[in-house]
Formats: C-alpha cells, sequence, structure tokens
C-alpha cells in the first residue's frame, strides 16, 4: 500500500521560510516523478512544484519561482519543499503527489499524479 506522509507545515511570518517533507513507502520511490500541490477553501488544488524521478528536472509555478525549491533524496525515500520568502497569500493545505507514470519530466496537472498524502497546513501571518 502507498503511503505518503508529509510533515514540516506550521505557522511563520511574513518573509519566513518552512522546509516541507513527504515520506513515501510501498512504491519503488526511484522510478516515481514527485510533485507538490497547495489547495485553500473553496479553490481548486494548484500545483506548486514538480521534480523528476532522478532529480534532474524541476518545474515550478510562476507564484513560486524563485522563492521554492523541490528537492530529493532516492536513498531516504524522501521528497522535500524548501519555502523561503513566505507570503500571506501562500498559506494553504500541502500535499505531495506520486505519478506512478515514468516521465522524463514532471507533471503539473492533479490528474497526472497517483498517489496523494494527507496534507500539512502552512499559514503565513501578515
Amino acid at each position: 500500500q502507498v503511503q505518503l506522509v508529509e510533515s514540516g507545515g506550521g505557522l511563520v511570518q511574513a518573509g519566513g521560510s518552512l522546509r516541507l517533507s513527504c515520506a513515501a513507502s510501498g512504491l519503488t520511490f526511484s522510478n516515481n516523478g514527485m510533485g507538490w500541490f497547495r489547495q485553500t477553501p473553496g479553490k481548486e488544488r494548484e500545483f506548486v512544484a514538480g521534480i523528476s524521478w532522478g532529480g534532474g528536472f524541476t518545474g515550478y509555478a510562476d507564484s513560486v519561482k524563485g522563492r521554492f525549491t523541490i528537492s530529493r533524496d532516492n536513498a531516504k525515500d524522501t521528497v522535500y519543499l524548501q519555502m523561503n520568502s513566505l507570503k500571506p497569500e501562500d498559506t494553504a493545505v500541502y500535499y505531495c503527489a506520486a505519478d506512478k507514470v515514468w516521465r522524463r519530466r514532471p507533471v503539473t496537472s492533479n490528474s497526472d499524479y497517483d498517489y496523494w498524502g494527507q496534507g500539512t497546513q502552512v499559514t503565513v501571518s501578515s
């Protein structure tokens, strides 16, 4: 059974940093592209960042480029999201997702990801 468990969320002031982690089990992690998404009440879940199976390709939403960095450690079956210069509009529940299809580059659509974590709340105060 595939499990993705996020951690690292919390409350931070604007301009601060957080690092989210997502520990995976039940899949061959090094074969999977991974992504981070976020959602606020009443809105669609939106793509934040993605990383290819080997870490060689990454992609970001325009709203987080230059501030967020996605990375992975295949030896630890873990993907990370380093979030710097946080803004109040970054407040959301953040979800980790795994793509079971082997692809050269990460994908950005909700529907391309097969497994999801339970989410971790990030709140940025102004």
